[in-house]
């Protein structure tokens, strides 16, 4: 599968993100509910720690799509909603660090939100991928 990434600048790419990517149309398509820091019983992990909080959403993310036969490569779509965008900003190296190996830049959004489904999180990671 040849996916095609467009972005008209540049900026974005230091964020691992695009603007949009084109998928072809016989491709597998995989939306992904979204991931946050829980245990396999849902369970909160991590409370008032973004850093842990994101680095076990991507855990669970790639859990997910190990099960459906994909990988982080296959993304190409992620939302992040955050309910503290200062502590995101300074955790932002974990998305580096899963995405930034694998040269994925998926498009998406970050939004600051009030709360999640439970009040101990403060990120969920919600997903697209293809194959």
């Amino acid at each position: 599968m040849t996916l095609e990434v467009v972005n008209p600048w540049f900026w974005q790419d230091s964020l691992h993100f695009s603007q949009a990517v084109e998928a072809p149309t016989s491709s597998r398509l995989l939306f992904l509910a979204g991931q946050t820091s829980v245990d396999p019983n849902g369970h909160p992990l991590h409370p008032s720690d973004m850093r842990a909080q994101l680095a076990q959403a991507f855990d669970n993310l790639e859990l997910v799509l190990e099960h459906a036969g994909l990988t982080l490569a296959n993304l190409v779509r992620l939302n992040y909603y955050v309910t503290d965008m200062a502590a995101y900003a300074g955790a932002r190296d974990v998305v580096a660090a899963r995405l930034g190996a694998l040269d994925v830049k998926p498009s998406g959004c970050l939004l600051g939100v009030t709360c999640l489904a439970q009040p101990e999180l403060m990120v969920e990671i919600e997903a697209t991928a293809v194959a």
